[in-house]
């Protein structure tokens, strides 16, 4: 059987017609790969929640004192911007708040 007809091409281009036309549909449903360029780096503490920021670890470890002394447990994290979070569990988040109050 002669190779030269051209048959041996019909498989890949039938493969990247598909990929082609499942980008193009992907794209018009908005699934594209926008998201995975674009995407801003998330706060994501879990269980724990920012109940304040503090400029420096000074100020965030006086904070997490008056918590201490107030009966909440608290801990710190340093944010990608360099400012320090004072963590507490999700259910005393509105609590910590009131206590830190100006922080």
């Amino acid at each position: 059987m002669p190779t030269g007809n051209g048959w041996y091409l019909v498989g890949p281009l039938i493969a990247v017609g598909l990929v082609v036309a499942l980008g193009a549909v992907f794209r018009r449903m908005g699934l594209g790969l926008h998201w995975t360029i674009t995407r801003e780096p998330e706060d994501d503490y879990g269980l724990l929640g920012p109940a304040a920021f503090a400029e420096t670890p000074e100020i965030a470890e006086e904070i997490r004192q008056m918590l201490g002394d107030a009966g909440i447990r608290a801990t710190r994290a340093v944010g990608p911007d360099g400012r320090t979070a004072v963590l507490v569990f999700t259910e005393q988040l509105e609590e910590a708040r009131r206590v830190v109050g100006a922080y």
